[in-house]
């Protein structure tokens, strides 16, 4: 394959994680009006929330087997094209059972989706033989911006079903343009007995369970600036609701911006020292914020922890593409799944932390975590195993 060939598959690939941020953005706005289009409460809510997360970590078991055996690129196509009629299915549901149905769905399409592009991803580095992880997140993140932000408007203009239908038309056209220059694996030759390990729903690798941890801490770190910095402000600090939603907006603010240039610092400095580095930022970003004596302080600090943070997962998720005896997608699907555990252990674990020992020092814990992730970075060397083939 030519560089050229390469390229056009970096930015195909770009694409699909676009679409992916698309959807999930423009499914945040909709969130609150399932209240009263069926009748429920804020508890029956989060568990309907709850499914997508079940959904989605579930399906990751087998995404890494479908990927060995399939290839990347037919298996991102494949769940992008499942992907892209869910979000109106769901706005769409007559019913609770319905409705749950679909939110199961919508997360394993999603989830084995970001598997698969991220599983993608990491053979476009190889053939270009430089990172470009970082930037297909930052990718996601504009996606994420654009659902959110005009799927907003759209909501408010041409109601819930309109934007729900536009989202998935537009992200349809996206698919269909990128899908042909997305690249596929090479033939993988047969392998020798006992080095290479099976494509399994567990792998018996135990540094991928060592990378998956350290993508745990690092996501329960995301979800907690996500779910819990702006009702920190207020209750700790009596932030109106403007200045306390600033907490998440310079945290996702700062992190796509440190997303597009992170591939750059990575392929300068190394996956090791860059993850170290990180690392430490952003536990001092959280830090700042758990000692905070004012709001504009706190707000600071989540807007630094976020320039740490950006890099961390592509890091983690580029190094576990990268284990030795193991297709990418096998890798990327375990610590994967792991990561996102800490989406869905984040809300609940934070909240009980927050409402028992206070939110200052539950923010402490999780400056911690962040350092313990910083001195584990040699665990992700592998994210430098990038080369030209």
């Amino acid at each position: 394959m030519t560089i050229q060939a390469a390229a056009r598959g970096r930015w195909a690939v770009a694409a699909m994680f676009f679409v992916n941020g698309v959807i999930m953005g423009a499914w945040a706005p909709q969130i609150p009006l399932l209240l009263p289009r069926h009748q429920i409460t804020e508890a029956t809510l989060g568990l309907m929330i709850l499914l997508i997360g079940i959904g989605a970590v579930g399906a990751m078991l087998f995404a890494g087997k479908l990927i060995a055996a399939y290839g990347s690129r037919r298996m991102a196509i494949l769940f992008a094209a499942l992907a892209v009629p869910v979000l109106p299915l769901v706005v769409l549901a007559q019913d609770l059972v319905s409705l749950g149905a679909f939110m199961v769905i919508f997360g394993a399409t999603l989830g084995c989706m970001d598997v698969s592009m991220n599983a993608n991803a990491v053979e476009v580095e190889r053939r270009l033989g430089r990172a470009i992880m970082s930037a297909s997140h930052g990718f996601w993140s504009v996606g994420g911006f654009v659902g959110g932000a005009i799927g907003g408007l759209a909501i408010a203009s041409f109601g819930a079903e309109a934007q729900a239908i536009g989202v998935a038309l537009l992200a349809l056209c996206v698919l269909l343009t990128a899908a042909p220059f997305l690249i596929a694996e090479p033939p993988i030759p047969a392998p020798v007995k006992g080095t290479t390990a099976p494509a399994t729903l567990l792998p018996r690798v135990p540094a991928l369970y060592i990378l998956g941890t350290l993508a745990l801490f690092t996501m329960i770190a995301e979800g907690g600036v996500l779910d819990w910095a702006a009702l920190y402000l207020s209750r700790t600090m009596d932030s109106s609701l403007a200045r306390s939603g600033l907490a998440f907006g310079f945290f996702s603010g700062t992190m796509a911006i440190m997303r597009f240039v992170g591939d750059r610092v990575r392929d300068r400095f190394g996956a090791v020292l860059t993850l170290r580095v990180s690392g430490v930022i952003a536990a001092a970003g959280i830090g700042v914020a758990a000692l905070a004596p004012t709001d504009t302080v706190a707000i600071a600090g989540f807007a630094l922890s976020g320039l740490g943070v950006a890099n961390m997962v592509p890091i983690l998720f580029s190094a576990a593409g990268n284990v030795s005896g193991l297709a990418p997608g096998t890798g990327i699907a375990t610590v994967t799944m792991m990561g996102y555990s800490g989406i869905l252990l984040a809300p609940s674990g934070i909240g009980y932390a927050a409402e028992t020992i206070g939110y200052r020092p539950t923010y402490a814990i999780i400056a911690v975590l962040l350092l313990i992730v910083a001195s584990q970075a040699h665990r992700a060397a592998a994210a430098d195993r990038v080369k030209r083939t």
